[in-house]
């Protein structure tokens, strides 16, 4: 079996920066009384974005795409920021115009990647303006997220691969199942391109999720 290449991984799982602790709270003091009041209200938590209308609709006409996860999270990805052959980018649809970012449902994750558009068979090259092909990040097979960027099993060229059961999909061919257990191809986000700007063309063309 082919190793993954970690620095093309599609998912790079971060960690969370650990939550201070709150004072002590057998001390006596007034001051270290307030500030474990302080404490407590700084990890309240605020009124998340999943819950805002809209957000668990799915991808809609002319959303534009952001990134899912990194430094960069909630930046608006353009053509530009899309290498040639890959690393892939993980992405949630966003409400140009309420500006809310549909992440209320894991099913409208999606996942980016930049291709010859020579090495794209007829039907995928026609939703994927210069080559950039967009798919749903939910595994067809379990509902486990699609995480890596390597090596097919059986041939020489990179595959989305979920790390779960090691189901395999060939982006250039309609991320059609090349390997694994996944009964049937991962659902495609048809896009369009105006001037570098990446947008959603149509809803998703095929059933999203296990």
């Amino acid at each position: 079996m082919s190793e993954s290449n970690p620095s093309a991984s599609v998912n790079q799982i971060g960690q969370s920066e650990p939550t201070s602790s709150c004072a002590d709270p057998t001390r006596r003091t007034l001051l270290t009384a307030l500030a474990g009041c302080a404490c407590l209200a700084a990890i309240e938590p605020a009124a998340a974005d999943d819950e805002q209308p809209g957000a668990s609709e799915r991808p809609q006409k002319a959303d534009v795409l952001v990134r899912a996860e990194g430094d960069k999270a909630g930046e608006v990805i353009t053509a530009e920021d899309l290498t040639l052959g890959g690393p892939p980018l993980r992405a949630w649809p966003k409400d140009p115009k309420t500006s809310v970012v549909r992440k209320g449902s894991r099913l409208n994750e999606v996942v980016l990647v930049k291709l010859d558009p020579n090495e794209l068979d007829e039907t995928t090259r026609a939703r994927a303006p210069d080559g950039i092909v967009c798919y749903s990040v939910i595994c067809s097979h379990a509902g486990c997220p699609i995480t890596a960027w390597v090596k097919e099993e059986q041939g020489d060229k990179n595959v989305l691969k979920c790390m779960c059961h090691n189901s395999e999909f060939d982006p250039r061919q309609n991320a059609q199942v090349v390997f694994g257990p996944a009964p049937r191809r991962i659902a495609a986000l048809p896009l369009s391109v105006a001037d570098g700007a990446i947008s959603v063309a149509a809803p998703f063309v095929g059933k999203v999720g296990a």
